[in-house]
């Protein structure tokens, strides 16, 4: 069989009305407008709700350039995009959500500048409510301090990926990933789309605060070495604020003399040690930063099915 394309990767959370009307208007984009060989991966990361079940199964017989894959339990969205990029065989992956917000009329947009690696659609107005929108600004803040995001470029989930991008991902291991984190890894071939803001039409959106909360921690801990380089440099700062003090307190004690006896030795003994502690701490930062970028290879999902 010859690979397509394009391959449309969705992850799917807990959705129903919002897949029946999305499919039928991608197959529609490709089939009229893009009139180039397609498949629409949807990566089921909500295995125990059946009324999801129901709905993929449904659209499975009615549409023939679909594929359906189950996870064993929610693994969260980075995981079922890493599921879907791994089973696309797509010149082209567009990994967009299943909720409507990324209209599927704008596809051709993307494709428009498919000669970079990575096209990103941002929107020219959000509909989001003011505590996502602030979240997106400071979450657009750490990317670009600690993902290396061109500064230029402004983020989304609705994205165009060269091929050999997705293959140089699908070869890097986090048990806890962020999408971004690993593209901007591979590539700063990137480029902004800016395309009309889709409105959720069904239902409430899975990202509670909890769980932003959760992909924050991932982007901090596990995908960037920022607190660890904090604590290296805290050290070394701390470490040379001692040893100034120690000379200090040392001009005190025997060239002006103007110290209680033994205090100096008191002081001393404590900035030294204290400054070396912080200090060890930043070199034990700086090996656990090269130990954790070799050592990470436990599987961000795990497939339970495939059907097509």
């Amino acid at each position: 069989m010859q690979n397509p394309q394009y391959s449309v990767v969705i992850p799917v959370y807990n959705s129903s009305k919002s897949l029946i009307e999305l499919i039928p208007k991608i197959k529609q984009v490709f089939e009229n407008s893009i009139r180039e060989s397609y498949e629409i991966i949807l990566v089921n990361d909500s295995p125990n709700n059946e009324q999801t079940r129901k709905t993929l199964d449904k659209l499975n017989t009615k549409f023939e350039s679909l594929i359906i894959i189950e996870l064993f339990r929610n693994f969260g969205r980075p995981g079922a995009l890493l599921a879907g990029f791994k089973e696309s065989r797509g010149d082209y992956i567009i990994m967009m959500d299943d909720d409507l917000e990324h209209p599927p009329e704008v596809i051709p947009k993307l494709i428009e500048n498919q000669g970079h690696d990575i096209v990103i659609a941002y929107f020219s107005k959000k509909t989001h409510n003011i505590f996502r929108r602030i979240v997106s600004k400071i979450k657009g803040w750490f990317d670009y301090k600690l993902l290396g995001k061109p500064k230029h470029i402004k983020n989304s989930g609705f994205k165009l990926i060269n091929r050999k991008i997705i293959d140089a991902v699908n070869k890097l291991h986090t048990p806890n990933p962020f999408i971004s984190a690993l593209l901007f890894y591979v590539s700063r071939d990137i480029v902004n789309v800016e395309i009309p803001h889709g409105r959720r039409k069904y239902g409430k959106s899975g990202y509670s605060f909890v769980k932003l909360l959760s992909q924050f921690s991932n982007l901090l801990f596990n995908n960037s070495s920022f607190m660890l380089k904090i604590i290296f440099y805290i050290g070394i700062f701390f470490f040379f604020i001692s040893i100034v003090l120690i000379t200090y307190f040392i001009y005190l004690r025997f060239i002006k003399e103007e110290v209680v006896a033994g205090w100096t030795s008191l002081i001393v003994l404590e900035l030294f040690f204290g400054g070396l502690i912080l200090f060890s701490l930043g070199i034990i930062g700086e090996y656990l930063i090269r130990i954790i970028s070799v050592t990470e290879k436990r599987p961000a999902y795990i497939i339970k099915e495939k059907t097509s």
